[in-house]
């Protein structure tokens, strides 16, 4: 992989009319070498149209697939359209835009297949609630003993993939808790996953899906889930579409 590869930004958004006109301009302003591509997952505000306003292309889903769905659209388009390196960066505008050559680095070394943008390595300056905080460290635990790798931040949705992880995403993603879950699929692909450290802003319009109540019913759900990743089988695929 070299300095001529193609890369594509992904920007999932639901309803995120306040902060994607930002969050496009900070990516063309901090890493004007990549794409972007906006992935309108079914929103009912001005979020398809400021986007569209800021210079990205925007693929906008019929209605709400979710996260997984949402990415998902957006690894098979940069899998079509032969892209070599997709980064997430959500719509919120938490993540820095100014981070993404951190991740990009990573893969270009060949460090790595998936590269994850953590708040828990180097010095930690995330400031989430104590539950949340205790929820993100269970799981993290959880996947570093089934994958074999140390994992500090499974739920983080700042993270770069590589051709290989673009085609096997494209065709398998988990659709309820991908973040999570994807770290299970990448292992059980022998494909390899290093975290970077990533600073994480608050959000700048709406709120998140995952309120203080919902956390421990989301920390169940999303255990059950990855366990469930990790014994069910992969679709079949063709020969020169398996990336493991």
């Amino acid at each position: 992989m070299d300095s001529r590869s193609k890369i594509l930004v992904i920007v999932p958004a639901y309803n995120e009319e306040g902060s994607i006109e930002s969050v496009i301009e900070g990516i063309h302003r901090h890493f004007s070498q990549g794409d972007i591509l906006v992935v309108n997952d079914g929103s009912t505000d001005l979020t398809s149209e400021k986007a569209k306003g800021g210079s990205a292309v925007v693929l906008d889903l019929p209605f709400n697939l979710g996260i997984g769905g949402a990415m998902q659209a957006g690894y098979q388009y940069a899998y079509e359209k032969r892209y070599d390196i997709a980064v997430q960066v959500d719509g919120d505008g938490q993540h820095d835009p100014r981070e993404i050559t951190k991740l990009i680095e990573v893969l270009k070394k060949g460090e790595a297949d998936l590269a994850v943008g953590s708040r828990f390595v180097g010095v930690p300056l995330y400031k989430g609630s104590a539950m949340r905080k205790i929820g993100i460290s269970l799981l993290a635990r959880v996947i570093s003993i089934m994958t074999g790798q140390k994992i500090t931040d499974p739920t983080s949705g700042f993270r770069a993939a590589n051709r290989k992880a673009i085609q096997l995403f494209a065709h398998d993603y988990p659709q309820d808790y991908p973040e999570p879950e994807v770290l299970v699929v990448l292992s059980r692909c022998g494909l390899k996953v290093r975290e970077v450290p990533a600073t994480v802003y608050q959000r700048e319009s709406g709120e998140s899906s995952i309120t203080k109540i919902r956390a421990i019913y989301y920390m169940v759900k999303v255990l059950l889930a990855i366990l469930v990743t990790s014994f069910r089988a992969r679709p079949p695929l063709k020969q020169e579409d398996k990336p493991c």
